[in-house]
């Protein structure tokens, strides 16, 4: 089915002289690279990558899964959609805009939430500058915007604003409106994603069992929200593919796709963060069944050490290094305070 339009196809990202080909691997996988954001990903990849090169140079380790899952999976996951041929057809095919929206809100989120950034930052940084950041995220904007529940509505609310309102035709057509649309879907990820999965120190984390339930009742959003596209009578964005010409493409069967993308992706990355999450949450619980571990070896030790620390001193000796107290400590506080274990959050998070 061919709609009337101009003999040149409005093009996405500036335009051209020629028509989009029809969309195929090949063409999505092209580099089509934007200065500002190229400059954009990498400042922040260096300085990423310069915070744990200055925290191993002074001897401390950072684990390479998590600079692995910010950098390379994180901004790397920003960049595939927005660097390649997915930025090219993004105002042209409902279908690669979904795919695209489902990576920056939903893939690229979560990896960044892994990387621990704000943990590197407060290892790192100067005193002055980490007091700042630690009074940012004690602040109160910091705890409305980071509550579960809050962030929730957020992720729910804001994709049926956006494509059932002129907000997304007002993408479609002006460039500033469309990349403040990509900024929104990484941050509105973020704010939900960070506060379930990530490792960061966040103001009113909620327990394992609130964070599985919030996510479990997620789920059920992208069906519905999917559903709708497929089924809906009316295109997306008003007329603005139909104004393309793009003869190799019918609006309404790339509707139709668009929303099955949305529905079968979003119930399969719900379903992979449940598993994270109940992943973690057993991990958390091992942690913990260790430490109780540890308490209770410390405190039989205490109780065995009692009768002969009391026999000594009734015998005149000065209690020393056999001191309830000092056997009742840990190994790593008798040989001077250093915790091999972590058990400090700043010391652990570095050794999970």
């Amino acid at each position: 089915m061919q709609y009337p339009g101009p003999a040149v196809a409005i093009l996405a990202h500036g335009g051209g002289d020629e028509p989009l080909p029809p969309a195929q691997a090949g063409t999505l996988l092209q580099l089509d690279l934007n200065p500002l954001l190229v400059v954009s990903l990498l400042a922040v990849a260096i300085a990423y990558l310069y915070a744990v090169w200055r925290l191993e140079r002074r001897g401390d380790r950072w684990p390479v899964l998590r600079t692995a899952s910010f950098v390379v999976l994180g901004l790397g996951g920003i960049a595939s959609v927005t660097l390649t041929g997915v930025g090219t057809y993004d105002t042209t095919l409902l279908s690669v805009h979904m795919v695209q929206h489902m990576v920056l809100s939903m893939i690229a989120p979560i990896f960044l939430a892994l990387g621990a950034p704000v943990t590197l930052a407060l290892r790192t940084l100067p005193a002055g500058a980490r007091r700042v950041l630690l009074a940012v995220l004690h602040s109160r904007v910091a705890k409305i915007w980071t509550y579960p529940l809050f962030a929730y509505g957020l992720f729910v609310v804001t994709p049926f604003i956006l494509y059932f309102t002129s907000l997304y035709e007002l993408a479609m057509r002006h460039t500033w409106v469309h990349e403040l649309t990509h900024v929104h879907f990484i941050a509105v990820g973020c704010l939900f994603f960070w506060p379930l999965v990530g490792i960061d120190p966040l103001p009113g984390r909620w327990p394992y069992t609130g964070r599985a339930m919030l996510m479990f009742l997620s789920t059920p959003f992208h069906t519905v929200l999917g559903l709708t596209v497929m089924q809906s009578t009316t295109l997306l964005g008003g007329d603005w593919y139909p104004s393309l010409g793009l003869g190799w493409v019918d609006p309404f069967v790339d509707q139709r796709v668009a929303g099955g993308i949305l529905w079968a992706g979003g119930e399969v990355v719900s379903v992979t963060m449940l598993g994270v999450l109940v992943a973690q949450w057993m991990r958390h619980a091992e942690r913990e069944a260790r430490r109780e571990d540890r308490r209770l070896d410390r405190q039989e030790v205490a109780e065995t050490a009692r009768p002969a620390a009391e026999a000594t001193d009734a015998a005149g000796v000065p209690a020393e290094d056999g001191s309830p107290e000092m056997l009742a400590a840990p190994w790593w506080e008798q040989q001077g305070g250093y915790d091999p274990h972590g058990s400090r959050d700043t010391q652990g998070a570095s050794r999970r």
